[in-house]
C-alpha cells in the first residue's frame, strides 16, 4: 500500500467524492476570494499585511499571499519561522519571545541566512534578560535582528505594561549594535473573539491610547518608533483605520472557522468565507442519531465542536461530542431526517489552527464541494513545529 502522501497526491484530478475520511479540505475558489478582499483591504487602509503563518503552517500558502501583496508572515515559534524559510518565504517575523539558549542559536542562524537571501527576520523580547540573551546571540554568530518591544494590551500573557517599561526595553534594544529596535508589538488576542462589533471596537479604542502613549514616550528618548504591529481578523478594522497601527497580522480570514464566524461582522469588515473543512461520512444511523467518522482526532475542539455546513435543507445538524473517532448527528431543529449511512458531510472547525496541526496536507478543491475536483494538495511544512 503506498504510504499517506502518495495516495493524497493521486487524488489530484479525480472529483471531491473520492477524498477518504476525515479528511481536511480546502475550499480554494473560496480561499482565493478571501485573499483577494484581504489584500484589497491592506491596500485600501494604506497598511501594511503580514498574515499570521501559524494558522495554516504552509510555505505554499504564505508564499501565495506574498504574491497577493503580503509583506512577509509572522510566526510564533523558531521551527515555524526555520519551516517557512526553507519553504522560500524571505520576510519572517516571530511574534513571539524566545530566550532558550539553544534556539537563540538557531534564530541568529536563520537572521544570517535570510539577509544573505536578500531577506529578513524580525523577533519580538519583553525583558531586559531577554535582549541580553538574544544580542549575545546575534553578536556570536556575527549576524543582525530586527526587534519589536511587545507591550501587554489586554491579553495578559506576553509584553510589558504600556508606558515607561517599554521605554526601558526599547532603549536596551538601541544599546546593541546587532539588534536594530524596529518598533512596537501590540496584539490584543482576547479581542478578536468579543463578540459585538461595538464591543471590539471599544477594547481597541482603549489599546490604541495606550499604544500611542507608549510611542510618544519612547520617541522622547530619541529613538524612532517605525511601525506598530498588531491586530487580528476580529479587529483588523479598528487597528486599519486607527493611523495608528503599520501593519495587520489577521491570518484566521484565509479560512474562517466557526468561532470567527460566531462574531458580529463589522460593516467595514470584508465578508470573509468559510473555506476550511473536514470532509467526514457517516458510519451508522441510529434511532435519534447518526455517527460520522470525525473524531477529535480529526479538528481541535479548544473553541468549540465543529458546525455541520447546511448543503441542502435536509442536512441541518449538529455535531455532538463522540470522542477521539466519532462525532454525534442530531438534527438541528425537529423534523429533519438523519443522513444515511454512507452519506459524506463537511464540518467547519471551531478553531482552525490547531485543526491544521492535526493533518499532514490539506487537500485543495477547485469547483466547490458538491462537484468539485481536486486541484493540489497542500503540505503542512509546519505541523508539530512546536520549538
Amino acid at each position: 500500500m503506498p504510504p499517506p502522501s502518495e495516495r493524497l497526491q493521486a487524488l489530484v484530478g479525480r472529483g471531491v467524492a473520492e477524498i477518504d475520511t476525515p479528511a481536511l479540505v480546502v475550499d480554494l475558489d473560496a480561499m482565493h476570494r478571501n485573499v483577494a478582499r484581504m489584500a484589497e483591504f491592506a491596500r485600501k487602509h494604506g497598511v501594511r499585511w503580514r498574515p499570521h503563518a501559524k494558522m495554516h503552517k504552509s510555505a505554499e500558502l504564505a508564499r501565495l499571499m506574498v504574491e497577493a501583496g503580503a509583506i512577509g508572515c509572522c510566526v510564533q515559534k523558531t521551527a515555524e519561522a526555520e519551516a517557512m524559510a526553507a519553504g522560500g518565504v524571505h520576510d519572517i517575523y516571530i511574534s513571539n519571545e524566545v530566550v532558550a539558549p539553544h534556539k537563540l542559536a538557531r534564530v541568529a542562524v536563520l537572521a544570517h541566512q535570510l539577509a544573505a537571501e536578500g531577506g529578513r527576520l524580525a523577533i519580538a523580547v519583553d525583558s531586559i534578560e531577554g535582549i541580553r540573551r538574544l544580542a549575545q546571540a546575534m553578536a556570536n554568530a556575527h549576524a543582525a535582528i530586527d526587534v519589536f518591544v511587545e507591550i501587554d494590551v489586554g491579553q495578559n500573557r506576553c509584553g510589558v505594561p504600556p508606558g515607561p517599561e517599554a521605554v526601558t526595553l526599547a532603549k536596551a534594544v538601541a544599546e546593541h549594535a546587532a539588534l536594530r529596535f524596529a518598533g512596537l508589538q501590540a496584539y490584543h488576542g482576547r479581542a478578536q473573539h468579543l463578540r459585538g462589533a461595538q464591543e471590539r471596537r471599544d477594547t481597541i479604542a482603549v489599546v490604541i491610547e495606550d499604544v500611542v502613549h507608549t510611542r510618544k514616550l519612547i520617541e522622547a528618548e530619541g529613538i524612532a518608533v517605525e511601525l506598530v504591529t498588531g491586530a487580528g481578523s476580529g479587529t483588523m478594522v479598528c487597528e486599519a483605520a486607527s493611523g495608528v497601527y503599520g501593519e495587520l497580522q489577521a491570518g484566521s480570514f484565509l479560512f474562517m472557522d466557526a468561532d470567527y464566524a460566531a462574531n458580529e461582522r463589522d460593516p467595514a469588515q470584508p465578508q470573509f468565507e468559510h473555506a476550511l473543512f473536514v470532509k467526514t461520512q457517516v458510519i451508522g444511523v441510529h434511532k435519534d442519531r447518526a455517527i460520522c467518522d470525525a473524531g477529535h482526532k480529526s479538528h481541535a475542539i479548544d473553541s468549540g465542536l465543529p458546525k455541520v455546513l447546511a448543503v441542502d435543507p435536509d442536512s441541518e445538524l449538529e455535531y455532538g461530542n463522540g470522542g477521539d473517532e466519532h462525532g454525534i448527528l442530531r438534527p438541528f431543529r425537529g423534523g429533519h431526517r438523519l443522513p444515511a449511512i454512507g452519506r459524506f458531510l463537511w464540518l467547519i472547525p471551531g478553531h482552525c489552527d490547531p485543526t491544521v496541526n492535526l493533518h499532514d496536507a490539506l487537500v485543495g478543491v477547485r469547483g466547490g464541494l458538491r462537484s468539485g475536483t481536486v486541484e493540489r494538495i497542500i503540505r503542512v511544512d509546519a505541523r508539530g513545529a512546536l520549538t
